[in-house]
């Protein structure tokens, strides 16, 4: 046994020294230039992980799809689909290998929407759409005009045409959604027995369009009859209730046969416009524009000196509808679903 005298002699040549950590290279903020990168546009998201089809002239490669995850050097910076990317590493062979998304191409736009109008927090749809096809059955669920309306101020609000896909018209008459909507300078299809326009398809063609709605007006149905071979998830409509049953879980890209995608996202339940200056929305409601000439100057366009307050008394009943949609946008935060009757998810 080892006394405390035996300790007391010990000196630094019986202690094991730990070598010293070897030096790193010093830190730089140069990054790589990955000049060997490959485009793409990210067509599907889920859990970290990126579906990308590359964009190639390789007839081998063309159409192909990788999985990708984000580079260290993306830093907190989002991707979303609808993005254009640069990636490195997009081995078509057939490995398991990753490849990585080193760079995210600026958005040319950008669909987004709030919890709620007073939530801060911006939740981006899809990226780099410039059409919006904005889904509404006649019944089963019934049509919800408020979507309809918050739809179009994100839309015009970012520079996306939208346009105004009617499902399930062999139900029920469409002439409701036409007499509101049909005056509009917005283009209107129809769908009978789930058969697609040839209209509709030619409007598609060479687009990026993405497909919005509540759940169970037909988004999925419709994808699956324009795109050949494409299983998206279809649901029914609760008896009770009459909301939709969410069945697409997440949105994903499709290219279409005839050149461009469509993108189809899930049924939402509410769609907050807290991002839009309130000064905006009057322009996703361009029949009220010629009644704003006699307002005040900084008019809120609700307020007892708003011009529009004498001209909307000579005007058609779907006028003055609009005229309380936008008043309804502007004075009340929205109510997640309860006025509008959405679907639970």
């Amino acid at each position: 046994m080892t006394s405390k005298k035996t300790h007391e002699r010990w000196d630094e040549d019986d202690v094991r020294i730990r070598p010293g950590r070897t030096k790193s290279r010093p830190r730089t903020k140069e990054r790589p230039a990955h000049n060997d990168a490959e485009g793409g546009m990210v067509i599907a998201v889920d859990r970290g992980r990126f579906t990308v089809a590359l964009d190639t002239e390789d007839e081998l490669a063309n159409g192909k799809q990788i999985y990708a995850i984000k580079a260290r050097e993306l830093g907190r910076k989002g991707i979303v689909v609808g993005d254009l990317v640069d990636l490195t590493g997009a081995d078509t062979s057939g490995t398991d290998d990753l490849a990585r998304i080193v760079r995210r191409k600026e958005r040319t736009s950008t669909l987004r929407r709030t919890a709620d109008d007073v939530d801060p927090v911006e939740r981006i749809v899809v990226s780099n759409a410039n059409q919006l096809a904005i889904v509404t059955a006649t019944a089963d669920p019934e049509p919800s005009y408020g979507l309809i309306d918050r739809a179009l101020v994100a839309a015009f609000d970012e520079g996306i045409q939208p346009m105004l896909v009617i499902t399930k018209t062999d139900i029920a008459s469409a002439d409701a959604l036409l007499a509101m909507y049909g005056p509009l300078d917005l283009p209107v299809f129809t769908i009978n027995n789930r058969i697609p326009p040839t209209e509709l398809l030619e409007a598609l063609r060479n687009q990026v369009t993405v497909v919005l709605g509540h759940s169970g007006v037909g988004k999925s149905t419709l994808v699956n009859a324009i795109v050949p071979g494409s299983v998206r998830s279809t649901g029914h409509v609760n008896v009770v209730t009459g909301k939709g049953r969410h069945t697409s879980t997440s949105a994903v890209a499709l290219e279409l046969p005839t050149g461009g995608w469509i993108i189809d996202t899930p049924g939402i339940r509410s769609f907050g416009l807290a991002h839009v200056k309130a000064e905006h929305m009057i322009h996703a409601f361009p029949e009220l524009e010629p009644g704003i000439e006699h307002c005040p100057r900084s008019c809120s366009h609700d307020e007892p000196d708003c011009g529009l307050n004498v001209w909307i008394e000579t005007q058609p009943v779907q006028i003055r509808e609009r005229l309380l949609s936008l008043r309804r946008l502007l004075a009340q935060p929205a109510q997640p679903v309860a006025e509008e009757s959405l679907p639970t998810e």
